[in-house]
């Protein structure tokens, strides 16, 4: 190519020059202030620069029992402090109502205090606690989070604070020392629970609508399966309502809700047929109950969620769904938390193993 003239390439280079000032003067300051006449951004003063913001201290553990609608405010709390609706924007307060709300297992409050960490918001970015959260808010279902969720990865580590059980649900074997242990005896036989229960009520009468064939078959087979009838009756009225023909969106199915990856590891060759999806959800309950030994709340929330998310959150999972199941048929049974449990089903789950040695009672 031609060389142009020294008198065009004289004149170039000053419109150049001239672009590049006008670009210059229109640079926001160094600081990170607001350009002339635009408001200024509210992550962008400079005592919030990347290296000095702040660190939320995870809330202190709640009092009483927590209802849904009280984690529906937190979260709402959240949102108007994060965003400045109705409130002065405050990143480190907002970040505290999500970590409450987050504990109770509510998917929008999981992803939004991801976010915040994801992208420092206010607060100091954390990626690999805003991987747990993307993954707890995936796994009920949050479309934003499961695409965030596969951006970040599989999570390392423990879950964070925010995603551990609350105080008001410890595991059994943390109450083990409260005092000596009342076991119940083990419906023909196998190991009685050592853990305490407080009081010892009569078993509740069946379900209300439960149909008396089932009820019957329930009282008779149930023994052979070592469970408590009216436990076993419970999780049918929860998960089916006693319907033989229920299919949730997730595919499980029958009175019992197998999956049919479920039904096909106890044995379960007609998923659809009462008899044998009752035998099949029995025996998975048996193996829960022998994998957490004796801990309802654990086996419930197993049986709900899958004994990974129990182990890998050391507890109920974060998911208000598999709270909500817990807490329904905890009720259902007159708060009873405790079950004997055969110790020949399964080995104990490791996260039971690791509390046992932190509490001094390993075997």
């Amino acid at each position: 190519m031609l060389d142009p003239a020294p008198s065009v390439r004289t004149l170039a280079a000053g419109l150049l020059c001239a672009c590049l000032a006008s670009a210059q003067a229109q640079l926001p300051p160094a600081g990170g202030g607001a350009l002339p006449g635009q408001a200024a951004s509210p992550w962008a003063d400079p005592a919030l620069a990347l290296e000095s913001l702040p660190r939320p201290s995870t809330p202190p553990a709640e009092r009483g029992t927590v209802v849904p609608a009280q984690v529906e405010r937190w979260r709402r709390e959240g949102q108007a402090l994060e965003h400045g609706e109705g409130a002065e924007r405050d990143a480190v307060k907002a970040a505290q109502f999500y970590c409450r709300a987050a504990r109770y297992g509510d998917a929008e409050a999981q992803y939004s205090l991801a976010w915040m960490l994801t992208n420092a918001r206010g607060i100091e970015r954390d990626e690999a606690q805003a991987a747990h959260l993307f993954a707890a808010a995936a796994e009920q279902g949050h479309a934003q989070a499961v695409a965030m969720a596969q951006r970040l990865g599989t999570p390392r580590g423990d879950p964070p604070p925010c995603l551990r059980p609350p105080d008001e649900d410890p595991p059994l074997l943390a109450q083990v020392k409260a005092g000596p242990p009342q076991v119940l005896l083990p419906p023909g036989g196998g190991r009685p629970s050592p853990f305490p229960r407080p009081t010892l009520l009569p078993p509740p009468p069946p379900p209300a609508g439960a149909p008396p064939q089932i009820v019957r078959f329930v009282e008779l087979v149930a023994p052979e399966y070592k469970l408590q009838p009216h436990v076993v009756l419970a999780l049918i009225k929860q998960e089916s309502n006693f319907d033989p023909l229920a299919v949730s969106p997730k595919n499980a199915q029958g009175l019992m809700q197998l999956i049919p990856d479920t039904a096909r590891r106890f044995n379960v060759r007609n998923i659809m047929d009462p008899a044998q999806n009752l035998r099949g959800g029995m025996a998975y309950l048996r193996w829960l109950l022998a994998t957490f030994e004796g801990d309802l709340t654990l086996a419930l929330a197993a049986y709900n969620a899958g004994e990974g998310a129990v182990e890998r959150y050391r507890g109920v999972p974060p998911y208000a769904e598999t709270r909500l199941y817990v807490r329904r048929i905890i009720a259902a049974i007159n708060g009873q938390r405790a079950h004997p449990f055969d110790v020949g089903v399964a080995a104990p789950s490791p996260m039971l193993v690791l509390l046992k040695a932190r509490l001094g009672q390993a075997n």
